[in-house]
């Protein structure tokens, strides 16, 4: 399935599927941004800028990941600062087809939505990964959402919130949500675990 002409927004992040970002608002096209999706209740498209010292305007459009997520505000408010803050939570994951520049400085693309994994409880050769994803959210506490302090018996689940947690580089966070497989990203974070075992 595609989706024509939807605002993406360049991050130094990577956001997964269930995902929650939140943002400072306080360039002109990214308040266009945000009054065009919260009135037709539209997502925007979330990549990651992997190359950070090269971000900037004229090359974010280049530097952007081809994968990243859809994102759908759920709360926006105005900080103290004058400032627009808002929450947004990452739905599906797309990969930009076409992109371009909008008169306003926009970046949009056209998508094609990647497929959503079915449910499946995690298998038992990850449950290691399971166990340490609830030590991190123990150690987090109140830092977290509510939504990411209860546990769920599903693979992409676990496989999305350890990407989030655990102190990745932004190219290794990238990586996991490019593959398709809830079991392939688990497969992965079982290997690069022994790094922070040793730490």
């Amino acid at each position: 399935m595609e989706m024509d002409d939807i605002p993406l927004f360049p991050l130094g992040t990577v956001l997964y599927p269930d995902g929650i970002l939140n943002l400072r608002i306080f360039e002109t096209r990214y308040s266009d941004l945000v009054r065009e999706c919260t009135g037709n209740g539209k997502p925007f498209g979330v990549c990651a800028v992997l190359n950070q010292d090269r971000q900037n305007e004229t090359q974010s459009i280049s530097e952007a990941a081809a994968i990243g997520t859809l994102a759908r505000i759920v709360d926006f408010d105005v900080q103290s600062d004058g400032l627009l803050g808002i929450q947004a939570i990452g739905e599906q994951r797309f990969r930009a087809l076409r992109t371009r520049i909008a008169a306003n400085g926009l970046i949009r693309a056209d998508l094609e939505l990647l497929s959503v994994p079915d449910k499946q409880p995690i298998p038992a050769e990850f449950g290691l990964l399971n166990s340490i994803l609830g030590r991190l959210i123990e150690q987090a506490g109140d830092q977290l959402p509510q939504s990411m302090r209860a546990p769920i018996d599903d693979a992409d689940w676990l496989a999305c919130r350890l990407a989030e947690l655990l102190p990745l580089s932004l190219q290794e966070r990238q990586g996991l949500l490019e593959l398709d497989s809830p079991d392939e990203r688990l497969a992965e974070l079982l290997q690069i675990l022994p790094r922070f075992q040793k730490e």
